[in-house]
């Protein structure tokens, strides 16, 4: 063993192998490095963080010198904390199977070899990895094939290998080594890594990979003889406790689990670190950093940017420093927040470096390169490093906490969700969907300390105290206060899916919650909303415009409804009813007469809003159906409720509406309500002013149930038809009649339209158009010549039948061509039934 004292380091690079900081171990404390040489000829070489004065006088600075000249496999450091003198116990470990134990001491010069003990029983055995694990050494070595499998081919050798461990006991004189045990036979090469009381074996894909073992590692327990099979993509795979097995034979026990190692492909390990009680840090080829916990479970931490390891090559090196990652790819330093993931910086490095541990200051990142000891510290790095991204202040870790934790969680209900919507740490504060129970338990009980983090938590944990009350109260509560409790239940839940937007599950699971309590999803909507009958039979709400906004978003995968005039012919069982839908079907089971009502605030409350993705004014599609469509969706097509049909067309106010409304109500015959609904909407719009009246009048050609409302009918005609539009309706719409062969002519009850009927119309339209035109009057009058001066009396119309032949003579030949058809139906306007 050669002392390099504190000399430069980059000498070792050119006696070492190509991956070198692979080959050098650092002692727990951090004072001395060792490189294990493999060419030009093996050897190790140890360099002191400090100088010592017997070194310096000593040119070849020879301290000590290993007794053989074979390959040294590994280092392993004994815990020494216990002892009196506190000296570093170091065991060097060869590939033949030999260990040397050196003990370094400062009052006694240095190292200083202990003993030379045969590791292995076999002296043909070959190790090629070892670990140390509380009072076990465990290594994995290479046998020999045997005769029987001599001539068995390449794949039998490969399963040559087997897994070992041995007690020992320190004592003053050295190192007391118990039996050899074999735990496990026939297994591949692994990598034995030991963290805590667990040892991890991990596959060496570099030494001729087995594709279907190669997905596979394990986890033992030395003392209990407990192997699980782990996969990098699935997990535990498999548990077997190796002493109910009369040998503990790795093909036997894989056996189970082979099938479906063959059907999967999980990333390679690229890199490990143990990080203590029985954790694994990994770095996978996908770039994930995971951590591999003592119970089976895969956590993912942070994601490398993608094709990082590609470029960087292999090299790499991470380690864990209390509550931060770090790790080095290539020549880019990543310092991240174990516990959430959060990436706090990145440093650029000129050279590559080996992260190591040093027990003494165990909470700074510390790395060992060819420039030599380099240690992290507040966010800036000594020597020669520094951040790629300068920080002028310091991070406080309780100012990040909170945010990372809502970001964790974001990331997590959005490979969940199924919804396209990007979740954001915001929404994720204000929607009430952080329901996690177990890992908020977790959290809080680790940051109890950091007030931020209560503070954003606060709403969540009562609201979580809260229903844990009500669920205790609930398994000793009686069947009376049980219904209130289930009121409550409802209403909170309701309360909280109506305080963050809805996505599919949110709204499947609110549909199942009106199908199975529809009692007490109606009072909850009651008091959500805040509604409120007034006197005047409107409703009310003091809802805010933020929940209105959840009530009427319409979602796109569940409107393609199939519609009957308007109404839902039928839902698929499997097919969720919008919100909107699901209020007017719960408000419609229980209050029928609140429906119209409800849609009037529901409009009031959409046309209220400036936002055109929910107003209800927006241009009709499969996506954004009209409300009031929407509320006829949950009405039945048997037509029992035509009069609730009625209502809502005509709520909507809209002129298609309205007439379809019109057409319902001249169907049923209720010719009261028809004029009516007439008079008030006419007034609305010269184009449904005309389109409801000459609907009427159609009526009025064809039967004489609208002869009692003629005189309101007659002030309802729009100012620019003329008597020959009238005339042209009232005649296209006549009842067809049929010649009698009698002498005298049948259906002569009075159920034709004479034009006595149409007198007063006629009077009034002809008055209307011999009247000179005001309507350009201000336009063209000069303010400097008085008006022309008016006719000075009235033309008398004493008969309609003059009147109409006057005008149609004084027409010119645009309006000539109806003339024979006009006289055809002035004819039979005035026949059986008399002229007046």
């Amino acid at each position: 063993m050669k002392d390099g004292g504190s000399e430069d380091l980059s000498s070792y690079s050119n006696t070492s192998s190509k991956n070198c900081l692979s080959n050098v171990r650092v002692s727990p404390d951090g004072r001395h490095i060792h490189v294990i040489l493999h060419t030009p000829k093996s050897g190790l070489m140890t360099y002191d963080k400090y100088q010592r004065a017997h070194l310096v006088q000593c040119q070849k600075h020879l301290d000590l010198v290993l007794t053989r000249n074979v390959p040294v496999v590994d280092l392993i450091y004994f815990d020494q904390s216990n002892t009196e003198d506190g000296a570093n116990l170091l065991g060097v470990i060869f590939e033949n199977g030999k260990v040397e134990f050196w003990k370094f001491s400062e009052r006694k010069s240095g190292w200083n070899l202990l003993q030379t003990s045969d590791l292995c029983n076999s002296p043909r055995a070959k190790i090629v990895s070892v670990s140390i694990s509380q009072n076990f050494i465990i290594w994995c070595e290479e046998r020999p094939p045997s005769e029987s499998s001599a001539g068995s081919g390449v794949s039998r050798n490969n399963y040559r290998f087997c897994i070992c461990k041995r007690t020992f006991e320190v004592d003053e004189v050295g190192v007391c080594l118990g039996g050899v045990k074999i735990a496990l036979h026939n297994n591949p090469r692994y990598l034995v890594v030991s963290s805590g009381d667990i040892v991890y074996l991990l596959p060496d894909i570099k030494e001729h990979p087995l594709i279907t073992v190669s997905n596979v590692f394990l986890t033992w327990s030395p003392q209990h003889d407990i192997f699980k099979f782990h996969s990098v993509s699935m997990g535990t795979l498999l548990v077997r406790n190796s002493t109910s097995h009369k040998e503990s034979d790795f093909k036997r026990l894989v056996t189970d689990c082979i099938g479906i190692l063959s059907t999967t492909n999980p990333p390679d390990i690229c890199g490990f670190c143990p990080a203590g009680c029985g954790d694994l840090l990994l770095l996978l080829s996908s770039g994930w950093v995971c951590v591999m916990q003592r119970d089976g479970i895969l956590r993912q931490i942070y994601k490398l940017p993608d094709n990082c390891l590609a470029a960087c090559g292999i090299q790499n090196s991470l380690n864990l420093y209390h509550d931060m990652l770090a790790l080095t790819v290539g020549k880019m330093m990543y310092l991240i927040d174990a516990k959430c993931g959060l990436e706090l910086e990145r440093i650029s490095l000129k050279r590559e470096g080996l992260l190591f541990v040093n027990c003494l200051e165990s909470s700074s990142p510390q790395m060992l390169s060819e420039a030599g000891l380099f240690v992290v510290i507040q966010r800036e790095v000594e020597a020669k490093l520094k951040p790629l991204v300068s920080h002028s202040e310091n991070i406080s870790p309780s100012a990040v906490l909170a945010e990372a934790v809502f970001e964790e969680a974001c990331k997590y209900y959005q490979q969940r969700s199924l919804s396209s919507t990007q979740l954001t740490a915001e929404k994720l504060k204000k929607g009430g969907m952080f329901q996690a129970p177990i890992s908020l338990a977790a959290i809080i009980r680790d940051y109890l300390r950091h007030e931020k983090l209560l503070s954003s938590l606060d709403s969540e944990l009562k609201s979580l105290v809260g229903l844990e009350d009500i669920k205790t109260a609930v398994l000793k509560a009686s069947e009376k206060d049980l219904k209130n409790y289930c009121e409550t239940l409802v209403q909170q839940e309701v309360s909280r899916l109506l305080s963050s937007e809805i996505d599919r599950e949110n709204l499947q699971y609110l549909n199942s919650i009106f199908s199975l309590f529809p009692t007490e999803t109606w009072q909850a909507i009651q008091a959500i909303l805040q509604l409120r009958c007034n006197g005047e039979g409107s409703l009310s709400s003091k809802a805010p415009a933020e929940l209105w906004k959840i009530v009427l978003s319409p979602v796109q995968t569940t409107t393609n409804f199939n519609h009957c005039n308007g109404q839902q012919k039928h839902v698929p069982a499997n097919v969720s009813l919008p919100v909107f839908e699901l209020l007017c079907q719960s408000i419609f089971k229980f209050q029928p007469s609140w429906l119209p009502r409800f849609l009037d605030l529901a409009q009031h409350q959409a046309g209220a809003s400036s936002t055109s993705s929910w107003s209800y004014g927006v241009k009709e599609s499969s996506e954004s159906l009209p409300l009031y469509k929407r509320a006829l969706a949950v009405l039945p097509c048997k037509g029992a409720y035509q009069d609730l049909e009625v209502e809502l067309l005509l709520c909507s106010q809209r002129p298609n509406a309205v007439m379809q409304a019109l057409r319902i109500l001249m169907g049923l015959g209720r010719w009261d309500r028809v004029t009516q609904v007439a008079e008030r909407f006419c007034r609305q719009s010269p184009l449904l002013n005309k389109e409801i009246f000459t609907t009427l009048l159609c009526e009025v050609a064809q039967h004489r149930d609208l002869d009692p409302y003629l005189d309101l009918l007659w002030t309802l005609c729009p100012e620019d038809l003329t008597v020959t539009g009238i005339l042209n309706i009232v005649l296209k719409n006549l009842p067809s009649t049929t010649q009698s062969s009698g002498p005298f002519q049948g259906h002569s009850n009075g159920s034709h339209l004479t034009i006595g009927l149409l007198k007063p119309l006629l009077r009034k339209v002809l008055q209307r158009e011999t009247k000179p035109s005001q309507r350009y009057a201000d336009i063209l009058q000069s303010p400097s010549h008085p008006p022309p001066t008016p006719p000075r009396q009235v033309k008398e119309l004493a008969r309609v039948n003059t009147e109409l032949d006057m005008d149609l003579s004084e027409r010119g030949p645009s309006e000539s061509q109806v003339s024979p058809r006009l006289g055809q139906g002035l004819g039979r306007l005035g026949g059986a039934n008399g002229a007046t």
